[in-house]
């Protein structure tokens, strides 16, 4: 009986130096996510807590870079014709297995073919499988018609059948839009009547799995043990919802969290000089506008665009809030990417000139609303403080501004709608190092819908004609031609104000190790180790 108690207690106290050893990662986000299906959104916040953790791709971003490598699929081929690609899928890699689910199989063809279809086919049972879901990417990038058929060959190829070229194809398809779900989890979920599930209890096969979700509050993840990438250093993983960026700092500095997105320019210095931090930075592949409602009177005249453009003082901007972490903005994209036009002339701050150019456009006694972002981004550090200035700017010139918001989720669904009033300040970092990421996406005709990606609700024939040019040529060199002359385009109609380009940095504890920032944006935590 001794004997019996003694091994008792030592496997207690094995268990609990077992506990004691786990290691957690507390990642302070700056936002709550829309869902965790990833296809029906488009916010990075969203994709941090869904995709980056939960999902994979046929093919992903190898860390730190725009390139393609394998994830899901081991191998891709493409048709000499660029009309044709198949991908040959990983075997062996296994769902997770949570409280609600437990596969019965692993991954195949069946899931990839559910994961795309649902998003293409309006009449497939899963397209609405939450009321009013749009598909931004899907539909903005036009993926329905590029994609004529899909082909099941076997259980682990699946082969894409296109209906012309598309350049951009591969890199489209490691974005975070292209998750693949499960299909048996679904047909569970559908057979107990409890579809919406799908976004808010997901199952993936990535390096995290879900544990819960308290609204705005906590994230809970655990490593997936199974990951075919194998287990990440971390046991748990937290993502602690914390919107205010001076909030995150403090935490940050209190060994609250580990890693803390986002900070205000103005906190940068004191956090260089904490010793127990790392401050990482980069240029980021992004850009921040202010979109016209072009679909809607006054703004739908480019003259009035360009006016109201002439009379915003971008430098004021860039010195109150980048505060010495941005530069301005004259193109859709930033200049950090291939077809960047740098032969475009900025319109110039000249309210006299703003003004004369309203009346001349019969555009007197203007009230519109600009809309301001209620969270940070990596674009944009305080879009409420630029609203202001774009207010007092406007008023200068006669026009008079409202501004307002809406919690984030619904501040991105409101915005893509075509009865939107006034301006809507906005911004996107680049989500494939691909110049059609922005201005086929952002601008595009397929774009401009409700629920769309493009919130200027712009569709040009000369610049769209373009565009799709490009979208079908395969050389590089070619497709930046046609870009740039795409870009003189977007300068001459002016569908947005195009505010600045921002520095993005990345503070987190000395005791982080293994992260790796992403020029897109995104934080992903596979491979990242805590000291104890």
């Amino acid at each position: 009986m001794k004997f019996t108690k003694l091994m008792s207690i030592s496997a207690m106290a094995l268990m609990a130096a077992g506990a004691v050893q786990a290691k957690t990662l507390v990642f302070c986000s700056e936002g709550s996510p829309e869902g965790f299906d990833p296809a029906p959104y488009t916010a990075g916040t969203t994709f941090d807590a869904s995709s980056k953790a939960i999902y994979n791709r046929l093919v992903e971003f190898a860390p730190g870079t725009t390139n393609v490598q394998p994830a899901l699929a081991e191998s891709w081929e493409v048709s000499a014709d660029g009309m044709e690609v198949t991908f040959k899928l990983r075997q062996g890699v296994k769902f997770h297995t949570t409280d609600f689910f437990t596969p019965t199989r692993d991954f195949n063809a069946d899931d990839v073919i559910f994961s795309f279809t649902r998003q293409g086919d309006a009449a497939n049972p899963w397209n609405q499988y939450i009321a009013g879901i749009t598909y931004e990417y899907y539909s903005g990038m036009e993926m329905a018609t590029v994609i004529k058929e899909m082909v099941k060959v076997d259980d682990y190829t699946v082969k894409f059948v296109l209906s012309r070229p598309e350049a951009p194809f591969l890199a489209n398809m490691a974005m975070d839009f292209a998750s693949i779900l499960s299909k048996e989890y679904a047909d569970g979920l559908d057979a107990a009547g409890t579809k919406e599930n799908l976004n808010s209890a997901p199952v993936g096969t990535g390096p995290f799995q879900f544990v819960a979700y308290e609204k705005d509050a906590v994230i809970r993840y655990k490593a997936n043990a199974d990951y075919f990438g194998g287990k990440p250093a971390v046991d748990d993983l937290v993502f602690a919802i914390t919107l205010d960026p001076a909030v995150r700092m403090q935490k940050l500095q209190a060994g609250e969290c580990h890693v803390a997105p986002y900070p205000a320019p103005a906190d940068l210095a004191a956090l260089k000089a904490d010793p127990n931090l790392t401050v990482m930075e980069q240029a980021g592949l992004n850009v921040a506008y202010l979109a016209y409602n072009t679909s809607v009177a006054p703004f739908d005249n480019p003259d009035v665009r360009k006016a109201l453009n002439m009379a915003i003082d971008k430098d004021a901007i860039l010195e109150a809030v980048y505060q010495g972490t941005g530069q301005k903005a004259k193109n859709p994209i930033p200049p950090t990417m291939w077809s960047y036009n740098d032969a475009v002339t900025d319109d110039a701050y000249d309210p006299e000139a703003a003004k004369a150019a309203l009346d001349a456009a019969g555009v007197s006694g203007l009230t519109m609303k600009v809309w301001a972002m209620p969270v940070q981004r990596p674009y944009m550090p305080n879009a409420q403080r630029a609203a202001e200035l774009i207010q007092a700017d406007f008023a200068a010139v006669g026009v008079t501004v409202e501004i307002v918001t809406y919690e984030w989720g619904e501040y991105l669904k409101k915005s893509s709608e075509k009865a939107r009033d006034g301006a809507v300040i906005l911004g996107w970092t680049g989500d494939n190092g691909d110049p059609d990421n922005f201005m086929g996406v952002l601008l595009g005709c397929a774009a401009a819908t409700d629920g769309g990606s493009n919130r200027a609700q712009w569709c040009d024939a000369d610049f769209d004609a373009l565009i799709q040019k490009a979208k079908v040529t395969a050389d590089q060199a070619e497709r930046a031609k046609l870009y740039e002359e795409a870009q003189l385009i977007f300068k001459a109609k002016a569908p947005w104000a195009t505010l600045g380009h921002s520095t993005v940095f990345m503070p987190m504890s000395t005791k982080v190790s293994g992260y790796v920032m992403d020029p897109l944006g995104s934080h992903s935590f596979a491979g990242v180790d805590v000291a104890e």
